[in-house]
């Protein structure tokens, strides 16, 4: 069975890589800020969300791309979320002393993504 192919899929596969590609820039500015500037609380969730902006960035940059199946947009597209939610809650805590409200639903997210992607993978 071939996985459904359109040109709305292959569009939101490369605004994903970009996404991805953009998350990854912002994981070395976090890193940079967090080695340089930050102290104690702040620089453990500045480091925590570099790491997984860096990560999920390069994951999204490469994987996207080729995306292929409606399936994979939406796995691909719960890593985005999750990553924007995770991330961005933790350093909006330390640049904005918001609460870290919405990093579990991100860190969900991030795990939902991975596996609707191995589901995508094993059905190619």
């Amino acid at each position: 069975m071939q996985p459904s192919t359109d040109a709305g899929s292959h569009a939101a596969g490369r605004w994903l890589a970009a996404c991805g590609a953009c998350y990854a820039a912002a994981g070395v500015a976090l890193a940079a800020y967090a080695a340089h500037v930050a102290v104690a609380h702040d620089q453990s969730r500045l480091q925590t969300a570099a790491v997984f902006a860096f990560g999920h960035g390069i994951a999204l940059a490469l994987a996207a791309r080729n995306a292929g199946s409606r399936l994979a947009v939406v796995a691909l597209s719960m890593l985005w979320l999750g990553v924007l939610l995770f991330c961005g809650s933790l350093a909006g805590s330390v640049f904005a002393h918001w609460p870290t409200t919405f990093a579990p639903a991100g860190g969900l997210l991030m795990i939902g993504g991975w596996l609707v992607y191995a589901v995508h993978l094993l059905r190619r």
